[in-house]
């Protein structure tokens, strides 16, 4: 069999064969630039209709990318054929492995697509020598052929919550089915308006059969889930509301006693020091010098104490399965922190007992937005790989095929 045989049967290009080849020095690299010739001369299939067709419209030669061989890139000069087709008028002849109008191969463009979910654009356009925006284009067509539409039939379940998607305090909200850990719907903006979308592609069935729905303390996320899901029980998160307390509560204490040790450096400088280490949880504290700090630091202040052992307390309220216990531990610890004479523990206790249903609805969902918090870790991970993303449509479908879901 001669050389161009075997190399035309190992590169399927089916309808084609070689005509010539030679070696081309670009930019310091030897290419094979292979030149096919159509042996099809009877019939063409329409690229619009799926229907043979004898009449050819004309004939153009077109320059397209293969995968390398041996690691010696590929370049194919292709004479297109366009029919003349009874039912769509002039259109490209429908090949397997080359599509309409590209400029790479159907095989490279699979390649291009599967490193692209291991390595930044960058790199890819450097490993096959293409453009930038060419292997862009590549991995966009790629996610949406693989992702699709998104399926919200029998969604019953969701967690939602925001991410930073652009300095400047830009955000963007991510709906997931913690169920099946499965992205279903991102969206620029964490108001009610900005949500509202996902909402309306549920429908009116999808929204009245959805029935929880676990979320930080956005008041826009309420508002709009109470309007659109009648049926759907709002469930607040310990990880939020913990936070808030360690920024509302733990956090002002400990300015406000810095403020009242200032005549004292020493004391002064524990204390100022001692953000991190009031935040951590005390099981998470493992230092020695640490734990020697953190027994020195609450002995000596009582207002720390306080606040440090409410935290501890609140979180155990997540624990419970029964609504009726849960809100007595509740009245329990309401009633402690009101007359601890701590103004910003008590201001914290007013406010969250507006948000005491959901709460409590946690014992009939035990849900949280533990796993949209490592969504979003993991979406700092891809927006690092690629330095930030311009085309926020791109970026989404990167994060939805993160995380697919797992099979049922």
């Amino acid at each position: 069999m001669a050389a161009s045989q075997c190399i035309s049967r190992l590169g399927a290009w089916e309808g084609y064969e070689i005509e010539s080849d030679e070696d081309v020095s670009r930019s310091g690299l030897s290419w094979c630039v292979i030149r096919l010739r159509s042996v099809r001369s009877a019939r063409h299939c329409c690229s619009g209709c799926g229907e043979w067709v004898a009449a050819v419209h004309d004939l153009q030669e077109r320059r397209v990318r293969d995968l390398p061989i041996f690691g010696i890139p590929i370049e194919l000069i292709v004479p297109r054929v366009r029919v003349f087709c009874p039912r769509c008028g002039p259109k490209l002849e429908q090949l397997s492995w080359l599509e309409p109008y590209a400029r790479v191969t159907v095989r490279l463009a699979d390649s291009v697509a599967r490193l692209c979910k291991l390595m930044s654009i960058r790199h890819v356009s450097q490993f096959y020598g293409l453009a930038w925006t060419t292997v862009k284009r590549i991995d966009k067509r790629h996610l949406e052929r693989e992702l699709g539409p998104v399926d919200v039939e029998g969604v019953r379940v969701i967690a939602m919550d925001e991410f930073a998607i652009h300095k400047g305090h830009r955000y963007a909200t991510v709906i997931v089915e913690p169920y099946r850990k499965r992205v279903l719907w991102l969206g620029l903006g964490r108001g009610r308006a900005d949500v509202r979308p996902f909402f309306e592609l549920l429908g009116t069935e999808g929204r009245a059969a959805l029935q929880a729905v676990a979320m930080d303390m956005n008041a826009g996320y309420a508002l709009e889930v109470q309007a659109q899901c009648p049926n759907a029980e709002i469930v607040y998160d310990l990880f939020h509301v913990v936070a808030k307390y360690g920024r509302q509560v733990v956090d002002r204490v400990r300015v406000d006693e810095a403020n009242r040790l200032r005549h004292d450096k020493p004391a002064r400088k524990l204390v100022k020091s001692a953000r991190w280490l009031l935040a951590r949880n005390p099981e998470n504290v493992t230092r020695p010098e640490d734990q020697i700090r953190l027994r020195e630091l609450l002995a000596a202040n009582k207002a720390l104490f306080t606040v440090y052992v409410m935290k501890d307390d609140l979180k155990a309220l997540w624990d419970y399965r029964h609504s009726g216990y849960a809100e007595r531990f509740w009245k329990q610890w309401h009633h402690r922190a009101m007359r601890s004479r701590i103004e910003p523990l008590k201001a914290f206790a007013r406010s969250l007992k507006n948000y005491l249903p959901g709460i409590l609805s946690h014992c009939r969902w035990p849900l949280g937005t533990n796993l949209l918090e490592g969504i979003n870790n993991k979406i700092k991970v891809i927006k690092r790989m690629a330095y930030g993303y311009r085309d926020e449509e791109y970026f989404f479908l990167k994060i939805r095929a993160a995380f697919p879901g797992d099979r049922r």
